[in-house]
Protein backbone atom coordinates (compact mmCIF):
# COMPACT_ATOMS: atom_id res chain seq x y z
CA UNK A 1 0.00 0.00 0.00
CA UNK A 2 3.31 2.23 0.91
CA UNK A 3 3.86 1.15 -2.48
CA UNK A 4 1.07 2.72 -4.39
CA UNK A 5 1.37 5.93 -2.59
CA UNK A 6 4.75 7.16 -3.44
CA UNK A 7 3.26 5.95 -7.27
CA UNK A 8 0.42 8.16 -7.08
CA UNK A 9 2.52 10.77 -5.84
CA UNK A 10 5.45 10.88 -8.03
CA UNK A 11 2.89 10.79 -10.62
CA UNK A 12 1.03 13.75 -9.10
CA UNK A 13 3.97 15.72 -9.04
CA UNK A 14 5.09 14.89 -12.69
CA UNK A 15 2.11 15.99 -14.18
CA UNK A 16 2.15 18.95 -12.30
CA UNK A 17 5.68 19.66 -13.75
CA UNK A 18 4.65 19.15 -16.77
CA UNK A 19 1.66 21.19 -16.10
CA UNK A 20 4.36 24.00 -15.08
CA UNK A 21 6.47 23.77 -18.16
CA UNK A 22 3.44 24.14 -20.26
CA UNK A 23 2.54 27.13 -18.99
CA UNK A 24 5.35 28.81 -19.27
CA UNK A 25 6.23 27.85 -22.78
CA UNK A 26 2.98 28.77 -23.38
CA UNK A 27 3.18 32.37 -21.45
CA UNK A 28 6.61 32.71 -22.81
CA UNK A 29 5.71 32.37 -26.92
CA UNK A 30 2.23 34.33 -26.33
CA UNK A 31 4.35 37.47 -24.82
CA UNK A 32 7.14 36.88 -27.67
CA UNK A 33 4.64 36.37 -30.60
CA UNK A 34 1.03 37.18 -29.87
CA UNK A 35 0.00 40.65 -29.92
CA UNK A 36 -3.42 41.49 -28.78
CA UNK A 37 -5.91 43.64 -31.44
CA UNK A 38 -6.49 46.58 -29.60
CA UNK A 39 -9.36 49.00 -30.54
CA UNK A 40 -7.31 51.78 -31.66
CA UNK A 41 -8.99 55.29 -32.51
CA UNK A 42 -7.32 57.31 -34.61
CA UNK A 43 -8.59 60.31 -36.05
CA UNK A 44 -7.12 61.59 -39.42
CA UNK A 45 -6.43 65.03 -40.40
CA UNK A 46 -4.79 65.70 -43.92
CA UNK A 47 -4.99 70.02 -43.36
CA UNK A 48 -0.95 69.71 -42.91
CA UNK A 49 -0.03 67.42 -45.44
CA UNK A 50 1.78 68.84 -49.08
CA UNK A 51 2.95 67.16 -51.63
CA UNK A 52 6.98 68.05 -51.94
CA UNK A 53 7.75 70.72 -54.87
CA UNK A 54 8.59 68.35 -57.11
CA UNK A 55 5.35 66.49 -57.49
CA UNK A 56 2.99 69.13 -56.50
CA UNK A 57 0.44 69.99 -59.08
CA UNK A 58 -1.21 68.21 -62.04
CA UNK A 59 0.09 65.00 -62.64
CA UNK A 60 -0.86 61.44 -62.56
CA UNK A 61 -2.66 60.18 -59.41
CA UNK A 62 -0.20 59.91 -56.23
CA UNK A 63 -0.54 57.75 -53.45
CA UNK A 64 1.75 58.03 -50.28
CA UNK A 65 1.98 55.04 -47.86
CA UNK A 66 3.11 55.90 -44.96
CA UNK A 67 4.84 53.05 -42.46
CA UNK A 68 6.70 52.33 -39.48
CA UNK A 69 9.08 49.37 -39.81
CA UNK A 70 8.13 48.90 -36.05
CA UNK A 71 4.63 48.55 -36.04
CA UNK A 72 3.52 45.38 -36.11
CA UNK A 73 0.13 46.73 -37.77
CA UNK A 74 1.96 46.97 -41.53
CA UNK A 75 1.79 43.19 -42.00
CA UNK A 76 -2.31 43.33 -42.16
CA UNK A 77 -1.78 45.90 -45.02
CA UNK A 78 1.08 44.67 -47.21
CA UNK A 79 -0.47 42.16 -49.43
CA UNK A 80 -3.34 44.33 -50.07
CA UNK A 81 -0.82 46.94 -51.09
CA UNK A 82 0.65 44.80 -53.24
CA UNK A 83 -2.48 44.25 -55.22
CA UNK A 84 -3.04 48.34 -55.26
CA UNK A 85 0.16 48.53 -56.91
CA UNK A 86 -0.02 45.67 -59.39
CA UNK A 87 -3.92 46.73 -60.30
CA UNK A 88 -3.49 50.98 -60.40
CA UNK A 89 0.04 51.23 -61.81
CA UNK A 90 -1.09 50.08 -65.37
CA UNK A 91 -3.83 52.89 -65.00
CA UNK A 92 -1.03 55.54 -64.37
CA UNK A 93 -1.30 55.81 -60.63
CA UNK A 94 2.10 56.61 -58.91
CA UNK A 95 3.10 54.74 -55.49
CA UNK A 96 5.64 56.54 -52.96
CA UNK A 97 6.00 55.23 -49.79
CA UNK A 98 7.36 57.79 -46.50
CA UNK A 99 9.18 55.69 -43.43
CA UNK A 100 9.03 57.27 -39.94
CA UNK A 101 11.36 59.60 -39.14
CA UNK A 102 14.57 58.14 -37.38
CA UNK A 103 13.10 54.09 -37.65
CA UNK A 104 15.29 51.57 -39.30
CA UNK A 105 14.24 49.01 -41.90
CA UNK A 106 12.80 48.10 -45.45
CA UNK A 107 9.65 47.33 -47.34
CA UNK A 108 9.21 43.60 -48.19
CA UNK A 109 10.16 43.03 -51.85
CA UNK A 110 6.34 42.52 -52.98
CA UNK A 111 6.55 46.56 -52.03
CA UNK A 112 9.78 47.56 -53.75
CA UNK A 113 7.75 49.60 -56.60
CA UNK A 114 7.23 52.08 -54.34
CA UNK A 115 9.33 55.31 -54.84
CA UNK A 116 10.37 56.27 -51.56
CA UNK A 117 10.33 59.99 -50.41
CA UNK A 118 12.40 61.47 -47.86
CA UNK A 119 10.15 63.30 -46.33
CA UNK A 120 6.86 64.90 -46.98
CA UNK A 121 5.74 67.98 -45.54
CA UNK A 122 2.92 67.95 -42.68
CA UNK A 123 4.26 64.37 -42.27
CA UNK A 124 5.44 64.89 -38.90
CA UNK A 125 1.76 65.62 -37.83
CA UNK A 126 0.01 62.77 -38.97
CA UNK A 127 -1.65 60.78 -36.08
CA UNK A 128 -0.60 57.07 -36.38
CA UNK A 129 0.48 54.33 -38.91
CA UNK A 130 -0.57 52.66 -41.55
CA UNK A 131 -2.25 55.59 -43.35
CA UNK A 132 -2.34 56.37 -46.80
CA UNK A 133 -2.66 60.14 -48.76
CA UNK A 134 -3.63 60.15 -52.45
CA UNK A 135 -3.80 62.92 -54.71
CA UNK A 136 -5.96 63.49 -57.41
CA UNK A 137 -4.87 64.32 -61.05
CA UNK A 138 -4.98 68.12 -60.35
CA UNK A 139 -2.65 67.61 -57.29
CA UNK A 140 -5.30 68.45 -54.74
CA UNK A 141 -5.41 66.17 -51.59
CA UNK A 142 -8.50 63.59 -52.20
CA UNK A 143 -7.72 61.08 -48.87
CA UNK A 144 -6.17 60.69 -46.26
CA UNK A 145 -6.57 57.94 -43.56
CA UNK A 146 -6.01 54.42 -43.16
CA UNK A 147 -6.69 52.13 -45.52
CA UNK A 148 -9.70 50.08 -43.59
CA UNK A 149 -10.84 50.04 -40.54
CA UNK A 150 -10.21 46.62 -38.48
CA UNK A 151 -6.79 44.44 -38.06
CA UNK A 152 -6.49 43.56 -41.53
CA UNK A 153 -6.95 45.21 -44.88
CA UNK A 154 -8.12 43.29 -48.35
CA UNK A 155 -10.11 44.75 -51.10
CA UNK A 156 -13.71 43.58 -49.74
CA UNK A 157 -12.65 45.75 -46.93
CA UNK A 158 -10.62 48.56 -48.06
CA UNK A 159 -11.52 52.08 -48.31
CA UNK A 160 -8.52 52.89 -51.08
CA UNK A 161 -10.42 51.20 -54.14
CA UNK A 162 -13.65 53.20 -54.14
CA UNK A 163 -11.33 56.33 -53.60
CA UNK A 164 -9.08 55.06 -56.67
CA UNK A 165 -11.78 53.69 -58.50
CA UNK A 166 -13.69 57.43 -58.78
CA UNK A 167 -10.70 59.50 -59.20
CA UNK A 168 -9.69 57.58 -62.22
CA UNK A 169 -12.82 58.88 -63.75
CA UNK A 170 -12.30 62.48 -62.85
CA UNK A 171 -14.60 62.15 -59.74
CA UNK A 172 -14.12 64.80 -57.34
CA UNK A 173 -12.95 62.81 -53.70
CA UNK A 174 -12.67 65.25 -50.62
CA UNK A 175 -12.27 62.71 -47.95
CA UNK A 176 -9.54 64.32 -45.71
CA UNK A 177 -10.91 64.02 -42.58
CA UNK A 178 -11.57 60.51 -41.14
CA UNK A 179 -12.10 58.52 -37.99
CA UNK A 180 -11.30 55.02 -37.88
CA UNK A 181 -10.67 52.46 -35.52
CA UNK A 182 -7.91 49.48 -36.60
CA UNK A 183 -4.62 48.34 -35.54
CA UNK A 184 -2.30 51.52 -35.48
CA UNK A 185 0.43 52.82 -34.29
CA UNK A 186 1.61 56.17 -32.94
CA UNK A 187 3.47 58.17 -35.85
CA UNK A 188 3.85 61.63 -34.17
CA UNK A 189 6.69 61.77 -32.01
CA UNK A 190 5.71 65.20 -30.90
CA UNK A 191 2.52 66.02 -28.26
Amino acid sequence: MRSSHRTTLLASLIALGCAAVLWFAYDWFQGRFLRAFSQHTAVFSGDPLRLPPDLAGPGAIRLVHFWDPACPCNVGNQQHLSELIDKYSAQGVEFYAVQKTGSQGHLPTNLTHLKPLAALPGSGQIPASPAVAIWDRAGKLAYFGPYSEGLTCNSSNSFIEPILEALSVNREVNATHTLAVGCYCTWSTSN
